[in-house]
């Protein structure tokens, strides 16, 4: 296994109904997840890899407000990308990802 990669040479992009997602948060609930997001970019494998039609999708998970909060990202090892793409509680989480599948596989291209 190799080092971690240096935070410093990871891009990291974010989807625009992940980024509506974190605005509608409260300032103190932003805070824990972008500490969330720090914990992943130095751990980029931190979340449960998905299988079959979500094969693309990492799912980190964590607690907002004693609330189950799903955080769905992909990590591109070879290019050091990560992308923010889903965030939100489990209800409908997968759902809404297949829905959104095609235009991810299209970002990360």
């Amino acid at each position: 296994m190799s080092a971690p990669p240096n935070a410093a040479e990871i891009a990291v992009y974010q989807t625009n109904r992940f980024e509506k997602a974190l605005h509608k948060l409260p300032e103190a609930q932003r805070h824990l997840v972008e500490d969330e997001i720090d914990a992943i970019i130095d751990t980029p494998c931190l979340g449960e890899l998905k299988k079959g039609d979500l094969a693309h999708l990492r799912v980190h998970k964590f607690s907002l407000n004693r609330q189950q909060v799903l955080l769905g990202y992909s990590w591109l090892e070879g290019k050091l990308e990560l992308y923010l793409l889903q965030l939100g509680p489990h209800e409908n989480f997968y759902d809404k990802a297949k829905e959104q599948r095609k235009s991810d596989l299209e970002r990360m291209t």
